[in-house]
């Protein structure tokens, strides 16, 4: 299917530093280890390879077959799973929370760009393997965030109380979501085989993590995914050391303040404010963070606390407790992983940015940031609107009163661009200026308040002459506005609002596939799919 791309930074939606960052931008080269480029991987490899020990290899394998449980595995991610117990072996990691039936569209697009790169890599370096590694938010506790999905332009919801890590919430009340999304998805082939989906996912699985997991390796299962679940006390046991530095020596709240104010003084904003302790305490129903005052550890909004030696205790022999906040996921995540890339949005990689010196200072590698495939879906039907109306899909990424202005100055019969006419007055009123020096220079006053009036007089026009014309175009500019509102849902990225089911219902296993075939993850451009 046909695909062109346009620069990120063309497109209005990304910030200044994922622009700059894109562009290599000198000023931000202390912020990250290596730029994402085919090279650079053979470096990344061989800094990781000299920092994981095979020990942390075959653990991390045995307790991701342990997550899987009873899940049927597809042959290629078994052969990853079993891949990763050798020194040659890296991942290709990116993280998602557990939202309801995944959230928005983009979720696709992370990890199509994960099992792309990793399938890149493999036929770069034949001598190394690479896998493509999902690594599941399941310690997150805003439930807010990621109990709905947006469908058919209202939110399919999940209602229920919630408390703790999400990860570890029953699946209660999904049970009534599947008999709404019945009546919505209709009758069709594809409806049934989401409803399968989703009923396989979340009426017959105890847990939100174990649901979540399942739909992934269901949505993936040919790709060679492995699904990693930090959530595990035995993983847990490698982040002790790094654990004990936070409770002890607040280290990540010196090193990223640090690193954030050298980003603040480059004019980029934080992504993540840190705190004195980035570690919450987890328990069934609870997570919340843990805070220290004169020299004792409270978990905030509960009774509990502890004192130094108490918590340190605490800490070696229930590590799975301590759950690491985002500034803080980003170690756990290296320590455990045999990682050289780090795929996600540009909100993710912003906070990655703040914590290069954190991860010099505590001597683990620090990751390649790749920002991960952004796409816009476009219908047929849609594409030939756009033709037959002469307009690029490119400038539906305006804002919509720009756009409308720009459509309505090009098939307006009627030019209502006066900078002519400014010019040739703002000439006029240069001779007025050297005439009123050769005369009484108290002149020059009257002289540029003339032209200011003016000026503004043909502005004025200008803009009630445009006004009139969008007035005699409005059936034109509404077809425009209605394809713009389609494509961009609340002047919004179609893929932060739409979800999968509602072009999977047109188009089925067709969806993943163009996807899997046209998502290429080093070209810095977003690419724009004509279905």
């Amino acid at each position: 299917m046909p695909t062109h791309s346009i620069p990120y930074k063309k497109t209005g939606y990304f910030s200044k530093l994922i622009c700059d960052y894109l562009a290599e931008d000198e000023s931000l080269k202390p912020f990250f280890n290596r730029f994402p480029n085919l090279e650079n991987f053979k470096h990344q490899l061989t800094e990781k390879q000299k920092n994981f020990t095979d020990d942390k290899r075959h653990l991390l394998a045995k307790r991701i077959m342990y997550q899987y449980g009873d899940n049927s595995i597809s042959q290629s991610t078994l052969s990853n799973i079993d891949l990763l117990k050798e020194h040659t072996t890296f991942t290709i990691t990116t993280g998602h929370q557990l939202n309801l039936f995944t959230g928005p569209l983009y979720f696709l697009y992370k990890i199509f760009s994960t099992i792309n790169l990793a399938e890149k890599l493999n036929k770069t370096y034949p001598t190394n393997h690479f896998v493509p590694v999902y690594w599941m938010a399941t310690e997150d506790h805003d439930f807010e965030e990621i109990n709905y999905f947006n469908l058919f332009g209202k939110k399919v919801k999940w209602e229920r109380n919630s408390a703790g890590a999400v990860g570890e919430l029953s699946t209660d009340g999904l049970k009534e979501v599947k008999q709404q999304l019945k009546k919505d998805f209709g009758e069709s082939e594809n409806a049934k085989k989401l409803i399968s989906f989703f009923s396989d996912a979340y009426t017959k699985h105890d847990n939100l993590a174990d649901a979540t997991r399942f739909l992934a390796n269901t949505l993936f299962y040919h790709h060679g995914l492995v699904i990693v679940d930090g959530n595990d006390a035995e993983l847990k046991k490698c982040f002790i050391p790094y654990a004990e530095k936070e409770l002890t020596e607040n280290l990540s709240f010196k090193k990223v303040s640090e690193t954030t104010e050298k980003l603040n003084a480059l004019g980029y904003s934080e992504q993540v404010h840190p705190r004195e302790i980035n570690l919450f305490y987890l328990k069934e129903n609870l997570r919340e963070r843990i805070i220290e005052k004169e020299g004792k550890f409270y978990v905030n909004e509960t009774e509990l606390s502890f004192s130094r030696k108490e918590i340190l205790k605490e800490l070696h022999e229930n590590p799975e407790r301590f759950s690491p906040n985002a500034l803080l996921r980003p170690l756990y995540q290296e320590e455990i992983l045999p990682n050289l890339c780090y795929i996600g949005g540009g909100g993710e990689l912003a906070y990655w940015f703040q914590l290069k010196d954190y991860f010099n200072k505590v001597e683990v590698p620090f990751p390649i940031l790749l920002l991960r495939n952004s796409v816009l879906l476009v219908a047929k039907n849609l594409s030939e609107k756009l033709s037959k109306l002469n307009v690029s899909v490119e400038d539906l990424f305006l804002p919509q009163h720009e756009l409308m202005t720009k459509h309505t100055k090009e098939i307006s019969k009627i030019d209502i661009d006066f900078s002519q006419q400014k010019e040739f007055l703002k000439q006029q009123f240069s001779d007025l200026y050297e005439l009123a020096k050769q005369t009484d220079a108290s002149f020059l006053g009257a002289v540029g308040a003339q032209e200011r009036k003016q000026l503004n007089g043909l502005e004025n026009l200008e803009k009630r002459l445009l006004k009139a014309q969008k007035r005699n175009l409005s059936e034109e500019l509404e077809r425009i506005k209605d394809i713009q509102n389609q494509l961009f849902p609340n002047q919004s990225l179609q893929e932060r609002q739409l979800n999968f089911s509602e072009f999977y219902l047109e188009y089925g296993e067709e969806l993943l596939d163009v996807l899997k075939e046209n998502l290429e993850p080093l070209d810095a451009n977003f690419t724009i799919l004509n279905l």
